[in-house]
């Protein structure tokens, strides 16, 4: 990790004696507001910022508030309402979070405008965090629309302020970002007028419309985002989603404990969920993956992709909260189904990390621990009661595995 000072500002560019060019003056801390120019790809020392940490922290708590009703639809036996649900909240969420976060990798001067702008964003993800029991409960979207609205039009701004400073083909990127976004905002508040029976069929669409944004614009010019401060910004990412998954486990179980039942059933569920999350981080945190992002074409693929990693990783929390509430008696599901709450995203979180992560950087048996791990964890949902310690141990003696048969690999 950088030094503190290193991490409050972005780092400094040597200047030539005399120089006052609009990339020496982007980096200059006396300056309030700086010229918005791209950083380079190659930059030494690339890591996040303060201000990206924050942003971080306050976009859990969305992440937070969506797994929460996820957990609520899911003890009530609400499998296709909860889930469609959370994959839209937590859909509006991630989309924000990844925007910035490519943005800022290529285009962050740290500056008043800059700050301010990415506060309007948090504000914005606030509104939609607010918003997310009402579109659980009573299918009403206005309050989270309004909040991804406020979201993405803040980075609009930023785009618009980027193509200030560019020229050329660069600017075009920008401009098609600026324009692409304001598109999709004006179909989503199209959407709010619609009536609901026409919503299921509109809303994919205007996902897709979003999702399309960043391959249109980049299609033939890519943004100077730096590959190794993309990988530390997901990386850090998943720990917080990790975090709040751990927090909702521990204060279910407090819960529990704090009523006085169930104590022998919270016990193995308590160190099965701990064995899953420690799991989760360390297979995920196993090799570095930014070499392997080298152009727009894997990252992007790898960065779409982590929408199953961070969904997954949060629906993990929800299911051991359902988990708990069937322990205690709570819950109007099967044994079976709860414990399904927590193998299910498990499953697909050992996957998807395989498919983003491992499969590019092991060998050998090596490579196909994380997909095996996955069957067996699914597997596990037939144990019943005892399924989440038995996933729990699944995955603990894959980390095993995989650390035996890199030191293996290390002595050849």
């Amino acid at each position: 990790m950088a030094s503190e000072s290193a991490a409050s500002h972005p780092p400094q560019q040597p200047r030539p004696s005399g120089s006052s060019s609009p990339a020496d003056l982007a980096y200059d801390d006396s300056r309030p507001v700086r010229p918005m120019v791209p950083r380079s790809r190659d930059e030494p020392h690339r890591v996040a910022t303060p201000l990206e940490l924050f942003f971080d922290l306050c976009f859990v708590v969305a992440v937070a508030q969506a797994g929460r009703e996820l957990a609520h639809d899911l003890a009530e036996s609400h499998l296709a309402a909860g889930l469609t649900g959370y994959l839209l909240a937590f859909f509006a969420i991630w989309w924000a979070w990844m925007n910035f976060t490519w943005f800022a990798s290529a285009y962050d001067c740290d500056d008043v405008p800059y700050r301010v702008t990415t506060l309007v964003q948090i504000a914005g993800v606030l509104i939609l965090a607010a918003g997310v029991p009402r579109m659980f409960a009573d299918h009403d979207l206005t309050l989270s629309v309004i909040g991804y609205v406020v979201m993405r039009l803040a980075m609009v701004t930023q785009w618009l302020r980027a193509a200030a400073g560019e020229s050329g083909q660069a600017r075009t990127v920008a401009l098609r970002y600026a324009v692409g976004i304001t598109l999709c905002q004006i179909g989503w508040v199209v959407v709010l007028t619609l009536p609901e029976s026409t919503r299921p069929d509109v809303i994919p669409l205007g996902v897709l419309a979003e999702l399309s944004v960043p391959v249109i614009a980049e299609l033939r010019t890519q943004t100077t985002w730096h590959p190794h401060h993309i990988a530390e910004r997901y990386g850090l990412f998943t720990l917080i989603v990790l975090g709040e998954t751990v927090s909702a486990a521990t204060i279910a179980v407090q819960s529990a404990v704090d009523e006085h039942r169930a104590l022998s059933e919270l016990i193995p569920l308590a160190a099965g969920g701990l064995l899953i999350c420690f799991s989760a981080w360390w297979i995920y945190f196993a090799r570095s993956v930014h070499e392997h992002l080298r152009s727009n074409r894997q990252a992007f693929l790898w960065g779409y992709g982590h929408y199953l990693v961070y969904g997954s990783a949060a629906a993990i929390g929800a299911g051991l909260e359902v988990a708990v509430e069937h322990a205690v008696g709570n819950a109007h599901i099967s044994a079976t189904a709860a414990t399904a709450t927590v193998t299910v995203p498990t499953a697909v979180y050992l996957f998807t990390v395989w498919l983003l992560h491992s499969r590019h950087t092991k060998s050998g048996v090596a490579q196909v621990l994380a997909p095996a791990a996955a069957v067996v964890v699914l597997a596990c949902t037939a144990f019943g009661d005892d399924g989440v310690l038995a996933a729990g141990l699944v995955s603990a003696l894959t980390v095993a595995l995989g650390v035996a048969l890199h030191a293996r690999e290390g002595r050849r």
